[in-house]
Formats: C-alpha cells, sequence, structure tokens
C-alpha cells in the first residue's frame, strides 16, 4: 500500500480526517515525514511516537486509526532517514503486529484548523511528552557524555536519574533466561549499569539500571513485547519505580557492571558469572545452543520481525550477529535455546507415576498434557497401572510439561512427572497383551500446537481453579455451558463471557483439581453440530 497523493487526499476529503491532511509532494525522496502503515486498530499517538522518539525530536503525529495507518513528522530529515533506515533492517511492531515504516511522499504534516492535533487531547499530550524526553536528552548533550551519571562513594557507584530503572517481565518462558542473556540484548542500546534478577508472583523479573532516560527509553520503545525466542520468553517492560539500584553481590542473580569488586555472596561458584558477558563466553553459549533441535532462528532471538534485528546486522539468511562471534545463523539453524545456561536434555518422553489407576485412561492422558505440547502416544504399562509413558513431539514441550504439571493432582493422587530413558514409545505388537492402554495420537486433530509459532504457545499458563473456555457458537448461553459442566459433576463458582468476543468466556471452579479434572472430561465437549469446546488453564480469575 503506497503513500496517498495530496491530490488523492483532497479529492476525497469528505471520507475522514485523514483525507483533509494538506500535504506538499515529495515523491521518492527523504522526508521529515514518517508513513506507518498495518497499525493496530487500538494504536495511541504515544505509541506512534515512541517509534520515532530514539531518533529525534517529534514534531507532529497523525493515527488515522480507521486506516490502519500513522504519519510521524521528525524535527530534521536526518531523524527520519536514521529512523527508515533501522527498520529497513528489521520490522517495527506495535502491539504485536509487524508495521511498515517507510518516507511520505510529503515533505510536511499540516492540518486543516477544523482537523487540528490541537483537538486530540492524547496527540498534544504524547507530543509534549516527546518534547519533555527531548530536552532532557538535548541537556544531557550539552553537559558533555556522562553528565547523568552521578559518582557516588568515590566514584564506585553509579546513580541513574528518575525512569533509569526497567522492570521486565518474561512472560511464557518456556527456556530458562539468564541474567547474561538479558545484559546482551539490552546492553545494545545503551550502556548498562546494573542488573537485578528475581521470581515474582510465579514470574521471572529482572530490574536493569542504564545510566539515563534516553537509553531506558530507547530499550523500552524497541524490546517491549518482543520474544526472545520463537512464540515464547516474551518481555513485558515498564518503568521501575527505584531510581537507583543497590546490589551487594556479583553473581548469575545480580550484577554491578560499575563495580566488579563485589563478592559473589555464596563461595567459588559462581565466579565465571561475575565478569561481564566476553565474546568467547558468548560464542561458548551459543555452541552449546547450537546443539539442540527445533525451531528456527529468526531475525536474532527468534521474534518474528523483532526489534532485537537490528542491532546485531539484518534479519535473517544468513547474516552473522558480530556480538557472537563469526558464527553464521540461517533459518535452518537449530534453535537458540538458552545462552549461558547448559543444553537442556532432548527427551521427548515423559515417565508418570502415582495415577489413579482406576479413574485414568491414554485419552484423559492426552488431554491434560495436550496443554502443554503436542502429544503423539500415550502407554499405560501394563504390570504397573499407576504409571505410563507420554511421547510429546518436541523436547521443550516435554519440559513444559514435567514443569507445570510434576506433583500436580489428578484424580485426588499427586502424580509425578519426570522425563524417561525411552526415546519413543512402542506400539504393542500384534497379538501382543495390551488391553487398550496404548495408543497413537500423532495425526490427532486435537493438537494446539501443529502449526509453527503456534499462538497457543502464548497462551500457556500453570493449572489453576479458571478454566479458559473458547469456540463457543452465539446459540449458546451461559446456562447451556453451566448445565453442560453440572451434568458432569462439576460445581461452577462464576462464570463470565469476554465482554468484546462471547466465543469466548471464563469459568471459575472449586480447586484446582476440580478444574483439572473439568479440562480433561469438558474438552472437546460438543457444543453444537460443528462446535467443540476448547479447554485451556488460564491465568485470570473471575
Amino acid at each position: 500500500m503506497a503513500p496517498a497523493a495530496p491530490h488523492h487526499a483532497d479529492n476525497n476529503n469528505q471520507d475522514s480526517a485523514a483525507k483533509k491532511v494538506k500535504l506538499e509532494q515529495n515523491v521518492g525522496k527523504p522526508s521529515r515525514v514518517i508513513h506507518i502503515r498495518n497499525i493496530p486498530n487500538e494504536t495511541t499517538e504515544a505509541e506512534i511516537i515512541q517509534l520515532g522518539l530514539p531518533f529525534g525530536r517529534v514534531t507532529n503525529v497523525l493515527v488515522l486509526k480507521g486506516k490502519n495507518q500513522a504519519f510521524l513528522e521528525m524535527a530534521e530529515e536526518i531523524s527520519a532517514v536514521a529512523m527508515v533506515a533501522y527498520f529497513g533492517g528489521c520490522v517495527a511492531q506495535l502491539r504485536g503486529r509487524a508495521v511498515y515504516v517507510q518516507f511520505s511522499n510529503h515533505k510536511e504534516l499540516k492540518t486543516d484548523q477544523t482537523h487540528s492535533n490541537a483537538q486530540s487531547a492524547s496527540a498534544q499530550a504524547a507530543l509534549q511528552a516527546a518534547q519533555v524526553i527531548s530536552n532532557s536528552a538535548g541537556a544531557a548533550l550539552v553537559a558533555g557524555a556522562g553528565a547523568a551519571l552521578q559518582p557516588a562513594n568515590g566514584g564506585t557507584e553509579i546513580q541513574g536519574g528518575p525512569n533509569t530503572v526497567l522492570r521486565v517481565i518474561i512472560e511464557h518462558m518456556l527456556y530458562p533466561i539468564v541474567l547474561d542473556v538479558l545484559y546482551s540484548i539490552f546492553q545494545r542500546y545503551g550502556k548498562v549499569l546494573k542488573i537485578v534478577t528475581f521470581t515474582k508472583n510465579n514470574s521471572f523479573q529482572a530490574l536493569i539500571q542504564y545510566p539515563d532516560t534516553v537509553s531506558a527509553q530507547t530499550a523500552k520503545t524497541a524490546l517491549d513485547g518482543q520474544n526472545i525466542y520463537n512464540g515464547c520468553c516474551t518481555l513485558r517492560i515498564d518503568y521501575s519505580k527505584m531510581t537507583c539500584l543497590n546490589v551487594k553481590y556479583n553473581n548469575d542473580k545480580s550484577r554491578d557492571y560499575t563495580n566488579p569488586t563485589l563478592p559473589s555472596g555464596d563461595g567459588d561458584a559462581h565466579q565465571l558469572l561475575t565478569s561481564e558477558l566476553t565474546p568467547q563466553r558468548a560464542r561458548l553459549a551459543l555452541a552449546l545452543a547450537s546443539r539442540m533441535s527445533g525451531g528456527v532462528l529468526a531475525p536474532p532471538f527468534l521474534g518474528l520481525g523483532s526489534g532485537l534485528a537490528s542491532p546485531y546486522g539484518v534479519g535473517v539468511g544468513g547474516v552473522g550477529l558480530p556480538a557472537f562471534g563469526a558464527l553464521t545463523l540461517t533459518p535452518a539453524s537449530p534453535a537458540l535455546r538458552a545462552l549461558a545456561a547448559p543444553p537442556m536434555p532432548l527427551a521427548t518422553v515423559l515417565l508418570v507415576s502415582n495415577l489413579n489407576e482406576e479413574m485414568v485412561t491414554p485419552d484423559a492422558l492426552f488431554t491434560l498434557f495436550g496443554v502443554y505440547g503436542d502429544v503423539q502416544r500415550v502407554k499405560i504399562l501394563y504390570n504397573k497401572k499407576d504409571s505410563a509413558l507420554i511421547q510429546m513431539a518436541e523436547p521443550h514441550q516435554a519440559h513444559l510439561a514435567m514443569t507445570h504439571m510434576d506433583k500436580l493432582r489428578v484424580f485426588g493422587k499427586a502424580m509425578r512427572v519426570m522425563l524417561s530413558k525411552h526415546q519413543t514409545v512402542q506400539l504393542p505388537k500384534e497379538g501382543q497383551p495390551d488391553a487398550g492402554l496404548t495408543r497413537d495420537y500423532s495425526q490427532s486433530p486435537l493438537h494446539r500446537f501443529k502449526k509453527p509459532g503456534s499462538k497457543n504457545y502464548q497462551n500457556i499458563y500453570p493449572p489453576s481453579a479458571t478454566l479458559h473456555l473458547s469456540n463457543i457458537p452465539a446459540t449458546v448461553s451461559e446456562e447451556d455451558i453451566k448445565e453442560a459442566f453440572t451434568k458432569r459433576g462439576f460445581t461452577i463458582k462464576a462464570f463470565k463471557f469476554f465482554p468484546k468476543d462471547r466465543k469466548m468466556a471464563l469459568v471459575q471452579l472449586l480447586s484446582i483439581d476440580e478444574a483439572v479434572a473439568a479440562l480433561i472430561k469438558m474438552h472437546n465437549h460438543q457444543l453444537s453440530e460443528s462446535n467443540h469446546l476448547r479447554v485451556s488453564f488460564s491465568k485470570s480469575s473471575i
């Protein structure tokens, strides 16, 4: 979709405010005005401004929500050139959608008085905020490089100002993320002073301190919402209320890069992790990771259209990552599972024990374990019916299932889940007694993760008392769903349709145990001739 020419806009100015924009034509040349296409409907002026802010001062913005387009005017043409060049090497993203950045056909962004940006409170506020940030950056530059750094304690500690500390939450963490991975990502947007990692509310989080607000803003704009690995390990970034991190130890949980003499806090075991990430260590980590199977490395760190791409080079297709030495990664390269972490075993078969042998069936195990991966085969052991072997499609799915379901109570017993030494689950030979205890599900239409990079990876949560229901037809009411659960022996504590999409709902059971049983029995329950209920665990409660 090419930018609209000015005469085209004028000829159709009755359609929308967007088409009343008066612009000077400048076809085929760099311009201060940037044209951004394919933006989500709910995109705000502030989000558009954030895309351009790292490159220079923003002087005007116009969002055409009905057209899924926006225009951004920079104070200087050189800033616009830098922005277009940057996003020519990686795909920009807004709210998880790839957007396209190019020069506008016009030199200047002007609006009619009847459609002035002054009438848009949100646009005006966003431009004022951008002006404040730009002024702060200018003041830091005038004062000289590093003027925002305030040495303390004889210069051994560097203190950042307000909004220099980012809070990072990693969602859908299928693979372990270590401190050095975060450093290698965030240091591309400014000098990282300190990092502290911790677990809170069952989620892995980090606090990352920069010396100035401009670096923090740039990192937040570029990285928020990006995936570290394909379809998982999503970065959610906001500003911390803290203005300076107090790091006591340099180890695998925290690091003060301004004071490398800090103790490790727990002996010599972490000495390897007390120095900054060196190219040699990064190459070693990458070499370990490169032996792992599954997945494809996309513009680096596997995020589709990731903002992580540009600092390392341009996209996929055999482009090496300079920060990681001479290794060249192509679309056929194995997935990067965990930088600076030991290789994950490649087992796909799980040994499950302490099952309720009176109630468990292959189908029940297929449904439950299918929440975390595509189950290929299930074998309940003939001579030990409280145990079973379950083969998943991918090693990371096996690890995910083991992480979330080991010690989970299923039908009244705490199930144990561990990796098996078996490479595959063997089907019974002809004439061998089996009693229907072994099933092959490799061709099942109920697999949730058949498509590479499936969005279902983004909706994986630990077992909870609240279930997420989907694929509900318009003809089915709340009472119909409650009745279906009640007939199967379940008590509904609360129920709520999604306000904007009645194809989905949340249902809360009395306990996690009951929710597990309900998921097993109600997933794929027929609601109409063409609709079967889809059930998974929810991160929300009612």
